[in-house]
């Protein structure tokens, strides 16, 4: 299973084992991280869920797809790393992932 690092806006670290084709963000709903919403439960249908991908994984991350584009419009403090976590799935090329939650969500 890859691993997971999330860091709360406050720098607390959560790290986990993410199953593969599971998002981030139903990852950090199931592990209760503080300051991911995730209002839509995952339909990138809002910007709840919002977060900045690390730098080292930006590129193996991607970047997002016109429909996340238009949401991420609706996000706090989008920043060229930035993501919704809904649409992340992780595999064994973002073993390691680190996320960062922003300071609030949109």
């Amino acid at each position: 299973m890859p691993k997971l690092t999330i860091v709360e806006f406050d720098g607390t670290r959560h790290e986990m084992e993410a199953s593969a084709g599971s998002t981030v963000m139903e990852n950090a709903v199931r592990h209760s991280i503080a300051g991911i919403v995730a209002e839509c439960g995952g339909a990138c249908a809002c910007a709840t869920c919002h977060v900045y991908v690390d730098d080292a994984f930006a590129e193996t991350a991607g970047k997002p797809d016109p429909m996340e584009e238009d949401m991420l419009d609706f996000a706090y403090d989008v920043r060229p790393t930035s993501r919704l976590s809904c649409q992340i799935r992780m595999t064994s090329d973002l073993d390691g992932l680190v996320i960062h939650v922003p300071e609030k969500q949109g």
